[in-house]
Order: structure tokens, then C-alpha cells, then sequence
């Protein structure tokens, strides 16, 4: 009796191995991801082939296939996703805080005496803060075909090194017109940055965790403008040899290059082309954003997309969001300073009033990441939409209210809208299938973002200085706009997802998820493809 009871019931201590056993047969075995002996990328032939970008090869590709069809470890997932984001992450947050301190160097440099040292005309200040904006507008359409083309970190870094040589060349600048040559020259260089950061972050992460990542590295825009107020103050308090103008120029240049030349060493060109990680896990990382239906990416440049994406009204609703959110960015990054100063602010109080204004972006950021995380599906473009609220609501009380304190808060609540973009970006990333038509709404993004930034500064009129009544309204209607443009985009694709869904209801449409995912075809092509609401 006491045998057979103890044969019925096994003990704890056997009971441990045999729960690892079963779950050790659970796992999927991925032994056979390391027998394939073929290279996985494919380098484009030619003198020059090894400087392009390299394609992942296709016994890659079918590997990546085969390990759709199975299940994923989860806890290995999250592994080289932490390994990613510690990656990744920071190295685009550095990034983004130079990216702009860099770009309201110009802003500083106007309390610290450069319109009376280069005895710059008030209409001259404009052009100088719209002339940057010029090179980005000319040079945007180029940069994003020769992301395509190049290795995208190392495409990256060059154009970052770029911006630090300049930069601080505009230090030696003796007169207007030196100045506006070399603000010019920085803006094509700096057209890279912001579709680079959200290309990078694309192909590292899914959909659904793009917004989150888009908005931990943008967070160091509201760094950046807190530690511009700091490097601002300190450099304000330098007793050399030369006007702290032009400590502001060559300091930020040279750390911005310094940089440059980390992020060409070390940060991988793409999660199929990295020593960071084993061949297994790169196929994990890939195959992880099976549900993306996006998953490669190659420098071939397609014309069929190009026409597609010229007819995708999208597209251009893409460069009415970055015109409508940057025309207030564009007057504020060059006459926010001022604006605040006007408030009866002394120079050196101006610059600290950054920080607070930087540290409100960051929070709003993060609450915005948090929300996002929290909210049902098909409801970013709303949370879109409530995060540029607050914006709109301070350019008013900048415009009308009376209290110093009143207008203080309503400018640092105007930079609720950087949550707004972010959230932007996700949705470029997210809802364009094609790496041509990507690259083509990503450049019709940023082509608004410089054009806003050029018509910005020219709401501001010398004679309406130091209050700007004209501009901050101006401001304040194109926010408003902003949020008209999110809603209907909502609409197309909402309605868009909806006609899909009916049609494979009805068996109207059937594919291969596995492998439409695989392939570079274009959003409107690919019927597995939903958009993200």
C-alpha cells in the first residue's frame, strides 16, 4: 500500500526536473539558424559597391520565413530587446540633443550681442533663423534617397560630424552674408537627422513599440533645451579672448563632432548587418515584427512607388502635419528667447528660464508615451490631437494675458505639441509600406517641417518686438490647423482598415501574412497591411 502510494504521487524533488523538461520541449529549437553558411547580406557590385548600403540576402530572408511559421521565446525577446534599447536608445538621444542645441545656437547667440557684432539689420535676424531651413528644404527629397543607398548610421554620423564643422565655422563669421552661407550649408546636413532617427528606430522596433522609442530619444529635445540654458549661462560667464557668441558656436560644434565619430564606430548599420548580436538573434530580431508587414530594408529605389506615393493623398496631408507643427517651431526656437526676455527677464535669467521649459517637454513626453501604452487600440491620432491642445491654449495666454507669471506658464505649456509629434512620427513610420514610399513620406514630412520653419520667423515682426502679437497668433492658428490635419487622417485610415477587413470578411482577398511581410511592397499593395489609428 505504502509502495503504490508512493509510485502514484512523486515528490516535490521530482517534480522540478520534470516541469523544466516539459518546458525545455516547449521551446523552439533554433540550432538549425547557425548551420546556414551562406553570408547574410548581399553587397551591390562595383568600384564603389562596399561604401552602399548592403541588402539582407535571400537564404537570410528564407530563414527569416521559416522562423515566422514558429513561435518565439518571449523571455528571449525581451532579452535582445533590452540589449537593443541600451543599444540604440541612448545613441539617439545624444543625437536629438545636439540636434537641437545645435539648431538654437543662432537664438543665444542673438542675447549674447551677434546682431550688434555682425551689425545685422532687424530683417536680417529673420532670414538668418528662415536661411537654415532653406538648405534643409533643398536638400531633404536628396537625403532621404541617399538614406536608401547608405548605410544609415554611418550616413548619419557623417552628416552629424558636418554640422559640428560648420557650426563652428559660423564663429569665424564676419558679416551677414558668411553667416547665411554657412546656415544654409548646416541645414542640408541637418535634413538627415530627424528621418534618420525615425528609420533607425523603425527598423530596430515594432510598430506598436515605436511611438515608446520615438519618444524616449526625442525626450532629449527637452534636455537639449535645458542643457542649452545651462551651456548658454556658462558660456555667458566666459572671460576670454573672444564674445561669448562665438564660445557658443565653436563649444557646441566641437562636442557635436566628437560625437559623430562614436556613432561611426559603434552603432550598427541594421539588425541584419551588426556584430552586436549572434546570427540567431538577428533573425529573432527580425522575425519579432512578423505582424509589421514591413520587415527589410534594401537600397533599390523603385519608380513604381514614387508615382504611388505622389498619389497618395496621404502623402501630402504628411507635409501639411510637419508644415502646420513647425511654422510655431520655427518662430519660437528663433524668438522664444526674446520673447521671454520681453517678459522682463534680464539676459541671464532668460537662459535659465529654458530649463523648466525643457523639463515640461520631457514630462509631457513621458506622459504622453505612458497614455499611449494605456489607451484601446485606434486612438494615437486622438491622443494626437488632445496633446496639442495645451499648445494652442498657451499661445493664447502668451498673446492676451497680463501677469508676467500667466504668460511665463503659457509659453512653457506651448511645448506640449513636441508629445504630438512624436506621436506623428509613429504614424509615418507605421503606416507607409514600401522602402521608396517611405522614404518619400518621410521626406514630405520633413520638407514641411522646413517649410513651416522658414514662413515661422516671419510672423515676427521687428515692430511688434518684444510682445510678437502678430506671430504668437500666427502660432497659435497653425496649431490649430495641425489638429484638423491629425483628425482626418484619422479618416482615411480608419476608413481604409474597414474596407480591407470587409473584403477578406467576404473572401474577396486572400494572402500569406508570413510572407507578404517579407517582400518590399507598398501599403496599398499589400492587403495584409493595416494602418494604425
Amino acid at each position: 500500500m505504502n509502495d503504490t502510494s508512493l509510485n502514484a504521487t512523486p515528490s516535490k524533488e521530482s517534480d522540478k526536473p520534470q516541469i523544466e523538461e516539459i518546458e525545455d520541449q516547449r521551446k523552439t529549437d533554433l540550432s538549425w539558424t547557425t548551420q546556414n553558411d551562406q553570408e547574410d547580406t548581399t553587397r551591390a557590385s562595383g568600384r564603389f559597391g562596399a561604401l552602399l548600403k548592403r541588402n539582407p540576402s535571400p537564404a537570410f530572408l528564407a530563414d527569416v520565413a521559416k522562423l515566422n511559421s514558429m513561435d518565439l521565446d518571449p523571455k528571449e525577446v525581451k532579452r535582445l530587446e533590452r540589449k537593443i534599447d541600451l543599444l540604440i536608445i541612448p545613441a539617439l538621444s545624444i543625437c536629438y540633443m545636439f540636434y537641437y542645441i545645435d539648431k538654437t545656437t543662432l537664438s543665444y547667440a542673438a542675447i549674447f550681442g551677434i546682431k550688434d557684432d555682425l551689425k545685422l539689420k532687424p530683417s536680417e535676424y529673420s532670414w538668418l533663423s528662415s536661411i537654415f531651413y532653406f538648405g534643409w528644404l533643398a536638400w531633404a527629397l536628396p537625403t532621404n534617397i541617399l538614406m536608401q543607398k547608405f548605410p544609415l548610421s554611418k550616413y548619419l554620423a557623417f552628416n552629424i560630424f558636418m554640422w559640428g564643422v560648420l557650426l563652428m565655422a559660423q564663429a569665424a563669421s564676419r558679416n551677414f552674408t558668411e553667416l547665411a552661407i554657412l546656415r544654409i550649408l548646416s541645414g542640408a546636413f541637418e535634413a538627415t537627422a530627424d528621418p534618420a532617427f525615425v528609420l533607425i528606430t523603425g527598423m530596430w522596433y515594432t510598430r506598436g513599440q515605436v511611438p515608446a522609442r520615438i519618444g524616449y530619444w526625442y525626450l532629449a529635445n527637452g534636455l537639449g533645451i535645458a542643457l542649452g540654458g545651462l551651456l548658454g549661462y556658462a558660456i555667458g560667464h566666459i572671460n576670454g579672448a573672444l564674445t561669448s557668441w562665438k564660445y557658443e558656436f565653436l563649444i557646441v560644434g566641437a562636442l557635436c563632432s566628437a560625437w559623430a565619430v562614436f556613432l561611426f564606430i559603434f552603432i550598427p548599420d541594421s539588425p541584419y548587418h551588426t556584430h552586436w548580436f549572434n546570427r540567431t538573434e538577428r533573425l529573432i530580431i527580425i522575425s519579432r515584427k512578423r505582424d509589421d508587414q514591413n520587415l527589410t530594408d534594401n537600397r533599390e529605389w523603385k519608380a513604381s512607388q514614387v508615382l504611388e506615393a505622389f498619389m497618395d493623398v496621404k502623402i501630402y496631408l504628411f507635409f501639411l502635419f510637419g508644415f502646420t507643427a513647425n511654422v510655431p517651431n520655427g518662430g519660437t526656437s528663433n524668438f522664444g528667447t526674446i520673447i521671454v526676455k520681453g517678459f522682463g527677464f534680464n539676459t541671464f535669467q532668460t537662459t535659465l528660464m529654458q530649463i523648466p521649459y525643457g523639463i515640461i517637454i520631457a514630462l509631457i513626453i513621458l506622459l504622453a508615451i505612458y497614455v499611449n501604452t494605456k489607451l484601446p487600440k485606434g486612438n494615437r491620432t486622438y491622443l494626437m490631437a488632445a496633446t496639442n491642445l495645451p499648445t494652442v491654449a498657451g499661445f493664447g495666454m502668451i498673446a492676451w494675458a497680463k501677469p508676467q507669471a500667466a504668460r511665463l506658464i503659457g509659453y512653457w505649456i506651448t511645448g506640449a505639441s513636441n508629445a504630438t509629434f512624436v506621436l506623428g512620427l509613429s504614424i509615418v513610420s507605421g503606416n507607409v509600406g514600401g522602402q521608396t514610399k517611405k522614404a518619400i513620406a518621410s521626406a514630405a514630412v520633413f520638407l514641411g517641417v522646413a517649410a513651416g520653419n522658414i514662413v515661422g520667423p516671419f510672423l515676427f515682426k521687428d515692430s511688434e518686438a518684444p510682445g510678437y502679437k502678430t506671430g504668437v497668433i500666427g502660432c497659435m492658428v497653425s496649431r490649430a490647423l495641425e489638429i484638423v490635419i491629425i483628425l482626418i487622417l484619422r479618416v482615411i485610415f480608419v476608413t481604409a482598415n474597414r474596407k480591407r477587413d470587409r473584403a477578406v470578411a467576404e473572401g474577396r482577398v486572400e494572402y500569406d501574412p508570413n510572407q507578404t511581410g517579407l517582400e518590399d511592397i507598398t501599403d496599398w499593395n499589400n492587403p495584409a497591411f493595416r494602418y494604425i489609428t
